[in-house]
């Protein structure tokens, strides 16, 4: 990974009045090594009481980093840069990469990758990628391979992490084809744009090719993706966005729209289009939006587009029906060139030619004239018979109502086996059709009977097929989770699909009943991961399963996590004892194996839980860690997701990074999470960063569909300002039926302001009627909520003023009035008394956030107060979040550096792991979870025993029930036992080099 500390601006605040204690001093981070304060632990002695337990982590020496105050001050020196110190110690944070300024953020000048390409190609394939298989939450992708060329058609979420887990090299790709531009088969543009862009010294971009609404998609993802990884996407068909414009002629899109010729590779696309959508107009007006007095002349200016023709206007179309962005698919036709028949030496030297460069004229289909007679010798006088270019048909047929423009698509006349249109010698032969449409459609006889008009081509069906929910598409992550469950069930339940008693069921047994449901009027395949189509060398035309990854049951891999570790069915049955009783004396000795013992820490005493978790059900709250990891997806964590279970009242999510859906049916299998996702009161993003929004559009749009026909409310979305512009310009391409609230009406002082300014309406409204908005959104209403706001948190001058930059246009309080209303309604019914943001120190406009539980009354009248959960999002420890944490019964804070890289967490205003468990400290908070770690980290990360009396590292799909808290911390060293075989890897770094490599 490429050092930072090149561009590190240290800002140190005279404000961390809250470090005065040597202990609690962030100045005094690593030094404290006082045996009065750090006295031995548990885990400690664990994890050293044996030669068998290795030192956890090895690492390489470039990632070693020195720490002293004098290195830093060296580094600073050389670098122009300053720092200010203050009497009680010092945290440094880069302060232009919190305002937004940082240097090396900046967009590059991003290149295509230059091929030369190999007209004569000794490997070609196609071969599905199965994202989305075992989760259909997502459309999967397909890879079109050549020697020097790659082609991915589809970018569905978890494509990157994928391709991550089965080493396909992201820099290898050239271009993108999209069957459709919405959040099932692009979700995961925008992280792999990112990824791409961040590649090497230069970063790398990618040809993006879809239809006309891809627009769209663009303009949304200019929010947070520099404008230069995308100068690369190219839309095809009608063009939109100018009014007036020409009808053009009818016959425009009667033939396939070329999109790449070359001597590779042909790829043609034909648009399709619902049925009571054929000649109609398209029109981008949006949703019915909450606040139409912040949509500008940029939103309202593309009402009516320009009409997107059909490939034949029929008499029955239904006139006036609107075409809206996202309802047009895509087949896409790949041809390559025909190969060449054999040159015969013999004939030329008959027709008179003399061997040399006259020969390769004549391979390349050139015309000669003979050497020693005076005629012209023609190709095909000396070479055999060509044979034929192989074939291959992707379609996407979204629906049923696709389906009748897609049996009448005259273009495709000629790919039909047999035909009596076509002359023989226009004929083409398809040797593979790759059917993206669902199941529910490739089972009408409509489609089975189009199917049968290409002959004998290999049909493979790659919709989704309910066999292959039982099968982890990442085997990497599905092990970890399934070790993990076998240790400690309580915190990593089963996943959703694949738990050891459901896995007993043999996989032919499902697979034949899953197959035995289709009526088979034209013989097909279904899809399988990795499943290969051959097209070159000719001789091995046809299908390849040699790369079907194996399949492991639960039991297998705990077979050999024993072999591997025997003392993990000792450490698993000491795990389950935690939850026979939580209140083990103080100094009690517990019998451990190998004849060790080890003396209890008094903080796990029963006495000492906080009065919120008295008589605490497990229906109560839940804290599902569906994604773990920074930045990008790996092999083993997903980016950053917390779903917060609040079981019969609903649920709400906490960041929403890339791939959250699947996760979510992961962890609650794929009806269980469509029941969590219609169950959503609210989600929450704490800043702009994709790692923690990219999965948003996704979870909108399942929403939607779940609850189309329903009586809901819009779900509410609050987040930063960015956030809006960008989630305002992806409903132009689909409805996303929610309601956004800026963090910053969110903050205590603006909900306070909020509160009074209610209060006073109300009391000066009559007392028979209740108060109208009309009330409360006087101006003295508005002037006074302004007033609050911005003369604490944003008022000019002040510390956080420096680095929380303020938004480019103004922001409307009065918009904010109906939904703080209703978020007042939501929280209430979700059993929560307060949601709250806070300002941070990462970049402009991040937040944390903190829940508050209303309070409880038990049998015997008894009030018992309310949970307080405290994320950080991401961030520098600084003041606000320790004030925000205050006696917080939960602080899950982000961890994404180890101690010993505190330069890199300035540097990129991230925390250590030692500097977040401080912050936990500080504030007195009674549990903490450490999240959000670096990829370099692939399992587990580097922690110091000596703080974590109270910590826990988070995994993917750990579940932490409200009623489990206060055996958390016991869980963590043996989880360190089930992880001491493992080496560190360097995994950012194996990704990126993997990228790279030729």
């Amino acid at each position: 990974m490429p050092h930072l500390t090149s561009f590190r601006l240290l800002y140190c605040s005279p404000l961390l009045s809250p470090f005065k204690s040597p202990f609690l001093s962030f100045s005094t981070l690593s030094k404290s090594k006082s045996p009065l304060l750090n006295p031995p632990s548990f885990f400690t002695v664990l994890s050293s009481s044996s030669g068998r337990y290795p030192k956890l982590r090895r690492h390489p020496h470039h990632l070693r980093r020195r720490n002293s105050s004098s290195f830093r001050e060296t580094n600073r020196r050389d670098k122009g840069m300053s720092t200010e110190e203050t009497e009680s110690g010092s945290v440094g944070f880069n302060k232009r990469r919190a305002e937004g300024r940082d240097k090396n953020d900046r967009p590059k000048t991003l290149q295509l990758k230059a091929r030369k390409l190999n007209p004569v190609n000794t490997i070609c394939y196609v071969q599905i990628l199965g994202t989305g298989m075992d989760t259909q939450d997502t459309s999967s992708s397909v890879l079109l391979f050549f020697d020097k060329q790659r082609f991915i058609f589809n970018a569905g979420e978890g494509l990157q992490r994928f391709c991550t887990e089965h080493k396909i090299k992201l820099s290898k790709i050239d271009h993108i084809f999209l069957s459709r531009v919405c959040s099932e088969t692009a979700g995961g543009l925008p992280g792999l744009l990112l990824t791409l862009a961040g590649m090497g010294d230069e970063g790398m971009s990618v040809n993006i090719w879809g239809p006309s609404d891809l627009k769209y998609l663009v303009d949304a993802m200019r929010s947070f993706i520099p404008n230069a990884a995308m100068v690369h996407t190219r839309s095809f068909g009608q063009a939109l966005g100018s009014d007036g414009a020409p009808i053009p002629d009818l016959r425009e899109f009667s033939d396939p729209i070329v999109l790449i010729d070359d001597e590779v590779v042909k790829i043609s696309a034909i648009l399709l289009l619902p049925s009571c959508l054929k000649g109609s107009q398209i029109v981008t007006e949006e949703p019915n939006m909450l606040y139409p007095s912040e949509v500008g002349i940029e939103g309202r200016r593309d009402h009516l587009q320009e009409p997107i023709l059909p490939h034949s206007a029929g008499e029955d179309s239904k006139a006036g029906a609107m075409v809206k962005p996202g309802d047009i698919s895509v087949i896409y036709v790949c041809e390559l060139p025909e190969i060449k028949g054999k040159f015969d030496p013999q004939k030329a030297v008959a027709l008179g030619l003399k061997a040399g460069p006259k020969y390769r004229e004549l391979q390349l289909g050139k015309s000669v004239m003979s050497d020693r007679k005076n005629i012209m010798v023609h190709p095909s006088d000396v070479m055999g018979p060509s044979i034929p270019g192989p074939i291959v048909l992707l379609v996407d047929c979204p629906t049923e109502s696709y389906l009748q423009d897609l049996l009448s698509v005259e273009s495709l006349s000629s790919y039909y086996a047999g035909s009596s249109s076509n002359p023989p010698e226009s004929a083409k032969t398809v040797n593979c059709v790759i059917h993206l449409s669902p199941a529910s459609v490739v089972r009408a006889p409509n489609y089975q009977v189009w199917m049968k008009r290409f002959g004998a081509a290999q049909h493979i069906m790659a919709g989704h097929e309910m066999k292959n929910v039982e099968i982890p598409i990442l085997k990497s992550s599905a092990r970890i989770a399934a070790r993990l469950n076998y240790l400690c069930p309580r915190f990593f339940p089963a996943p959703g699909f694949w738990s050891l008693r459901h896995l007993n069921r043999s996989i032919p047994e499902l697979i034949a009943s899953s197959e035995g449901s289709v009526t088979k009027l034209c013989e097909s395949v279904a899809a399988e991961n990795l499943l290969k189509f051959h097209l070159r060398p000719y001789a091995q035309l046809g299908l390849d399963r040699s790369g079907i990854p194996s399949l492991s049951s639960p039991s297998e891999i705990i077979d050999d996590l024993v072999s591997e570790i025997p003392e993990v069915v000792d450490a698993a049955q000491e795990v389950g004892q935690f939850w026979n009783g939580f209140g083990e004396a103080k100094g009690e000795i517990t019998p451990m194996h190998d004849d060790k013992v080890m003396i209890e820490e008094p903080w796990l005493n029963w006495n000492t839980l906080p009065g919120c978790l008295e008589n605490i059900t497990r229906e109560d709250m839940e804290i599902v860690l569906l994604g773990t990891g920074s930045s990008q997806p790996s092999k083993y964590r997903n980016v950053t997701s917390i779903y917060i279970n609040l079981f019969s009242k609903g649920s709400l999510l906490l960041d929403c990074g890339e791939g959250t859906l699947g996760q979510l049916k992961r962890r609650f299998s794929v009806e269980g999470a469509d029941n969590a996702v219609r169950g959503l009161r609210c989600i929450w993003i704490s800043h702009i960063h994709a790692d923690h929004h990219a999965g948003l559009a996704r979870i909108l749009t399942l929403r939607r569909d779940l609850l189309k026909g329903v009586p809901h409310e819009p779900l509410l979305v609050i987040g930063p300002r960015q956030l809006k512009r960008y989630l305002d310009a992806y409903q132009k391409l689909e409805d996303l039926d929610m309601q956004f609230l800026d963090c910053r009406h969110t903050t205590e002082i603006s909900l306070n302001a909020f509160e009074r300014s209610f209060e006073t309406n109300k009391e000066h409204s009559s007392p028979e009627g209740p108060v109208s908005f009309e009330d409360v959104n006087n101006r003295n209403t508005v002037e006074l909520m302004n007033q609050n706001i911005d003369s604490s948190l944003f008022a000019k001058g002040s510390r956080m003023q420096s680095y929380w930059k303020r938004p480019g246009s103004p922001v409307d309080h009065s918009v904010a009035f109906p939904i703080l209303k209703n978020l007042k309604k939501v929280l209430c019914e979700a059993g929560l008394e307060a949601l709250i943001s806070f300002p941070v120190v990462h970049c402009p406009q991040a937040f944390g956030v903190v829940l508050k539980a209303a309070e409880r009354t038990n049998s015997v009248g008894k009030v018992i107060p309310g949970w307080k959960i405290v994320y950080s999002g991401d961030t520098r420890p600084c003041p606000e979040l320790i004030e925000a944490a205050r006696g917080a019964t939960v602080l899950i804070h982000e961890a994404t550096f180890e101690e010993g890289m505190v330069d890199e967490a300035i540097a990129r205003n991230h925390s250590t792991t030692n500097e977040a468990i401080e912050v936990g400290n500080s504030a007195g908070a009674y549990r903490i979870i450490l999240t959000h770690f670096s990829q370099r980290y692939p399992k587990i990360p580097v922690f110091d025993d000596a703080h974590m009396h109270k910590t826990c590292i988070a995994f993917d799909l750990m579940s932490v029930n409200m009623a489990d808290l206060p055996v958390l911390p016991k869980v963590l060293p043996y989880l360190k036992l089930l992880f001491r075989n493992e080496m560190t890897v360097d995994e950012l770094e194996d990704v990126i080099s993997a990228g790279l490599a030729s």
